[in-house]
């Protein structure tokens, strides 16, 4: 059963960020005492990892949306970490004043990857390194592929708003490439998968009626009997266990490459 929250962010998708970042962090395998910097910070998921696991000298996020920051401040109490308002577009700090700049679930929204990747190389200093992670919302984020795949059964026009078609850069290959195109050296890709189990078809539905996101805004603004029609139609698709649990997968894209 899950824990639920009152910020709909949280409890649609930033609970299996949450699962995702640990896995990022044992990958990135870095030292202790770095200055990391959180890029698109959210709810501070990543945030948190780092001072749980990494033992850094400060973790600095900064994220676009005020809203977002009061949860992360809330759960990531630590006198090292610090948060503010900031686009990854046009970073608030000096140049190479960190050394590991990470950002979680970003990549695909900021609307210049290419400049934002520059920016980000430019606040981390030579040597240092930058990671990033993005659902695989093609296939491997199966809460979205059955979501999606249920909504534009119902109504095809939905198609539109699907992020597996509205993302490519969701890829590993388009990953790699965007990486390498700012400069970075030793750019590698992975794929992190995580198991997203519920308790049952509300427990995977409720948070959809939240707005959080493409797939909850589209959700909120059906009709209750559309709604209903969506529910249904994603009800007869998912693999349902003889207890009515529902255990998917949730997999993201992770890439890291070093500042030259």
């Amino acid at each position: 059963m899950h824990e639920w929250t009152d910020d709909p962010y949280e409890a649609f998708i930033g609970r299996w960020s949450r699962l995702v970042a640990p896995e990022l962090l044992n990958w990135l395998d870095m030292p202790t005492r770095l200055r990391w910097l959180d890029v698109g910070c959210g709810t501070g998921a990543l945030s948190s990892a780092i001072l749980e696991r990494s033992d850094p000298l400060t973790v600095d996020g900064c994220d676009p949306s005020e809203a977002m920051l009061p949860f992360a401040r809330a759960h990531a109490v630590d006198p090292r970490a610090n948060f503010r308002v900031g686009d990854a577009g046009r970073l608030p700090y000096n140049s190479g004043r960190f050394d590991v700049l990470v950002s979680g679930l970003v990549l695909n929204f900021i609307p210049d990857v290419s400049q934002g990747l520059v920016e980000m190389a430019r606040v981390v200093m030579p040597g240092g390194v930058i990671a990033a992670y993005v659902w695989d919302y093609a296939d491997g984020m199966q809460l979205l592929r059955f979501f999606w795949d249920a909504a534009t059964t119902v109504a095809p026009g939905a198609a539109e708003l699907d992020e597996g078609r509205r993302f490519p850069l969701c890829q590993p290959e388009a990953l790699e490439s965007r990486f390498r195109d700012a400069g970075l050296a030793s750019v590698k890709v992975r794929a992190i998968d995580v198991a997203t189990k519920f308790r049952d078809l509300d427990d995977l539905w409720q948070p959809f009626l939240g707005g959080a996101g493409p797939a909850g805004s589209y959700t909120a603004s059906l009709s209750p009997a559309d709604q209903g029609a969506l529910r249904q139609q994603l009800q007869s698709s998912l693999p349902v266990a003889a207890d009515g649990s529902i255990s998917l997968i949730a997999r993201a894209w992770a890439v890291r490459g070093e500042v030259a």
